[in-house]
């Protein structure tokens, strides 16, 4: 989505990244669009070949990162077998190995750190200019791509200051700044040339990018040890903890030697170790392992979904692991135990590989021999296990292989869990795809995660685990209509936005009539209070209450144009229980009182497929008979204010600002007809486009409007007395000093494309005096401001000035030249 949406606003479609979510706004898309411009490239369109591309590119820059990881531990340590050793450490980390396949952010990241680090060594070891400058370029493409950036950021001026204090005559001093000059307006450049989020406003904006990425907003729940926590509530020691239960256990104990070697040389050389030489470089790796760390930990910074987003701290924890070991076989003398230091070395890179081996393709959940693996369920219960949903892959090809224990009830709409469906179904096999439409209809794929399963357990099918932990389970939906028949004739507990029915162990929610979308796109969050304060869960007894967020999409179907879902209950007595919707859906009663409002209070501006009311400022979409498959596609606005002054700033080129927006969102259904209500921007609205898109490209319908329509009515009807003074596809007439464009039967189309509108004066030195030169005058406008829609009709109306004009010269231009022409006498 970020690379699409940036290429849009390359493209010229400047809307398409204001309109855009802010954090596809903010994070840098400079590895997502070279991942676009392959696929543009090789005209890649078929879903398998464009996600494999992307697995593949991303894979191959990961190995590229393992190349320059081989290049700077032979600078560092010269060619004696240690390097390859090194590469293997960078490499086979089984997490970010696994990961290097599917994570766009942390592993481009990763690869251009070890990149920068390459291009650091190269730098300060030539010290020219273009040295410094091209790794400028590297460092500003690295902190394009994650804000954690600024540690080379940083780092690399302050040892310029170091060489500054340390040079010896002022020729030094001189190559000193100017490179580091060179070094900062390169990086700088090439941040600001990667983030067209900033081209607006540098200044303002970078602060805002720099407040926004520096603490996310987004605080999701994560388990650790055995406790359910927000993001910004881990314990200090949550990412040492982290990295060190989830790294091979040897490299651990080699990185830890390194840094120590590294730290015993430094307090012998003191004063030495400040200057430009090898010893200085391996602190600058120490510095970037411990201080980003010791940052997320002094700041409290909201880290989340593991320790992915410090994974970089893997390039300089490798290449200290491969000095650790170095160190060892310089202290060892003996060829003997050198040799033995070799063979632990390849055996502790023997034991990742296996363990990787036994785990795959699930690399990423990998955990070490510090916690307990053997146990069945017991990491799920204490730690944050998948949460990309890779495994999904694995449910999916079970589904495909085991057909003849799915539910035979195709009449149930069928439903995938998380949007990571689409491309792990992508990824399949032809063969394979085809055996799921086929076989796949009342089948849910659940994430068992969070240190529970949530999943009802008459229900589950089948199961994908790693270290006998269950990371999904396949369900069958099938008692859903029983379910649904269960609650006919009740009144429901919540008369909602769904009926909630409380039933033996579960809430049953039902929405009728429905579209899937209003299942497939909501979670439903269930709070409950128990009778007893001890019966809650440890993690919940400090809040008093349980909250637990449950998706439809995995635990409801549609059918039949229902909805219906069902999700477990707490297995306690509970004396007070709420259900809220993420989003916020409209209710029943809140539908019913939108429609009365637009029908008893409102102004109808337009009929089509859907009735247009103005209420209050909300336009509102009334269809009488609807059918809830209709409502599936987005609805789209084209909204032209009454002063383009008004707009957006990124809008005020296009003249209109575009919105977009689905129903599930803004609408529900009211017996058999369906309302929705969009509010309007808060600048006064001349004239609106909107409709529905069809599945096919094109419109499904369309209606056409202004907010205030008898101006133009009355422009038109004063006109249309007179004589036009031309006819075309706009006819022409002059009323009260004003021309008139007016045109009997009208669309968007007619109107959007510029007018032209040329005065020839009958007097040149009537003219303003920018003018004169050019003998006429110049009133080229848009329709919009100047006219309207009313009655399938359309007019505009322009003030002519006042002095004696001769000829007029009209008509309308777009990309390709004139589109019609007028040329007549005025007669004043």
């Amino acid at each position: 989505m970020r690379a699409a949406t940036v290429w849009g606003f390359l493209g010229g479609n400047n809307g398409a990244l204001t309109s855009a979510p802010f954090y596809v706004q903010v994070y840098g898309p400079s590895f997502d669009l070279a991942l676009l411009f392959a696929e543009r490239a090789f005209g890649l369109n078929h879903a398998r070949g464009i996600y494999l591309s992307y697995h593949l590119i991303l894979h191959c820059f990961f190995l590229a990162g393992g190349l320059f990881a081989y290049l700077l531990s032979r600078r560092l340590l010269g060619n004696g077998g240690v390097e390859l050793v090194a590469t293997a450490l960078f490499l086979l980390h089984p997490r970010i190995y696994a990961h290097s396949f599917f994570n766009s952010k942390d592993i481009a990241f990763l690869s251009m750190f070890i990149i920068a680090l390459f291009l650091a060594r190269h730098a300060f070891t030539r010290d020219t200019l273009w040295a410094f400058a091209l790794l400028g370029v590297a460092v500003g493409a690295l902190v394009n791509l994650r804000i954690m950036g600024v540690v080379l950021l940083a780092a690399i001026p302050a040892m310029r200051a170091l060489d500054f204090a340390f040079a010896q005559s002022w020729a030094e001093r001189k190559r000193v700044i100017l490179a580091t000059a060179a070094f900062a307006i390169s990086a700088g450049l090439i941040f600001f040339a990667l983030l067209p989020y900033l081209w607006a406003d540098p200044v303002a904006r970078a602060v805002e990018w720099w407040t926004t990425l520096s603490d996310a907003p987004t605080t999701p729940y994560a388990l650790f040890r055995g406790t359910l926590r927000l993001s910004d509530e881990f314990p200090l020691e949550y990412i040492p903890t982290l990295f060190s239960i989830t790294s091979p256990p040897f490299a651990l104990a080699l990185g830890l030697v390194g840094a120590g070697a590294v730290l015993m040389k430094t307090a012998g050389a003191r004063s030495r170790a400040l200057r430009n030489t090898g010893l200085r470089f391996h602190l600058l790796l120490i510095g970037c392992v411990a201080a980003p760390v010791a940052a997320v930990i002094l700041l409290d910074a909201n880290i989340y979904t593991g320790w992915r987003h410090l994974y970089f701290l893997w390039a300089p924890f490798a290449l200290l692991a491969a000095l650790g070991l170095h160190a060892l076989l310089v202290a060892l003398r003996r060829a003997r135990l050198r040799a033995a230091t070799y063979s632990a070395a390849g055996a502790g890179l023997a034991a990742t590989l296996i363990s990787m081996a036994l785990i795959h393709p699930n690399e990423q959940v990998y955990f070490n021999a510090l916690v307990d693996r053997v146990t069945p369920e017991r990491l799920r219960t204490q730690y944050e296990m998948d949460y990309w949903r890779h495994p999904m892959r694995q449910a999916l090809e079970w589904l495909a292989d085991n057909s003849h224990v799915l539910p035979n009830n195709p009449s149930v709409t069928p439903q995938y869990s998380y949007a990571m469906t689409a491309e792990n179904l992508a990824m399949l096999p032809d063969a394979a795809r085809a055996r799921i439409a086929e076989n796949m209809s009342a089948v849910a794929i659940v994430p068992a995660q969070m240190g529970r399963e949530w999943s009802l357990s008459d229900r589950v099918l089948g199961r994908v685990q790693v270290y006998d932990n269950t990371l999904f389970t396949i369900e069958s939906k099938t008692d859903l209509r029983a379910v649904h028949h269960a609650t006919r004739g009740r009144q429901p507990d919540v008369d909602d936005a769904f009926g909630v029915y409380r039933l033996d162990g579960s809430l049953a929610l039902v929405m009728k009539p429905c579209a899937p979308s209003f299942i497939e796109r909501t979670r439903v969050t269930t709070r409950a209070t128990p009778v007893d304060p001890n019966d809650l869960p440890t993690r919940w007894r400090d809040k008093g209450f349980e909250a637990q967020q449950w998706s439809l999409g995995v635990y409801g179907a549609a059918f039949d144009g229902k909805c219906v879902a069902r999700v477990p209950l707490p297995d306690y007595p509970v004396a007070e229980f709420r259900v809220t919707w993420d989003p916020d859906l409209m209710s029943d009663a809140e539908a019913q009182a939108t429609m009365r409002r637009a029908r008893e209070d409102g102004r109808l501006l337009a009929r089509a497929a859907q009735n247009i009311y103005l209420s209050g400022n909300d336009l509102v979409y009334i269809q009488e008979s609807c059918d809830p498959a209709g409502t599936e596609r987005a609805f789209y606005l084209d909204i032209v204010p009454e002063r383009i002054a008004d707009l957006p700033e990124d809008w005020r080129k296009q003249g209109r600002e575009f919105f977009r927006f689905d129903f599930y969102l803004h609408g529900a259904f009211v017996g058999e007809a369906c309302v929705a209500a969009f509010a309007l921007p808060d600048y006064p609205v001349a004239s609106v486009r909107t409709g529905q898109s069809a599945p096919e490209g094109g419109d499904a319908w369309r209606a056409e409007f202004s907010l205030n329509p008898e101006p133009h009515r009355s422009a038109y009807l004063s006109a249309a007395q007179e004589e036009p003074l031309a006819r075309g596809a706009f006819d022409v007439y002059l009323a009260d000093g004003a021309l008139v464009y007016a045109r009997e039967s009208c669309d968007w189309s007619d109107t959007d494309a510029r007018f032209f509108l040329h005065l020839e004066p009958e007097r040149v030195e009537d003219l303003p005096e920018g003018r004169r030169e050019h003998r006429f005058d110049n009133l080229d406008f848009r329709f919009f401001g100047r006219g309207g829609y009313f009655d399938g009709k359309c007019a505009a109306r322009v003030e002519l000035p006042r002095y004696p004009i001769a000829s007029v010269r009209t008509g309308q231009f777009g990309s390709a030249g004139e589109i019609w022409r007028a040329e007549f006498a005025v007669g004043r």
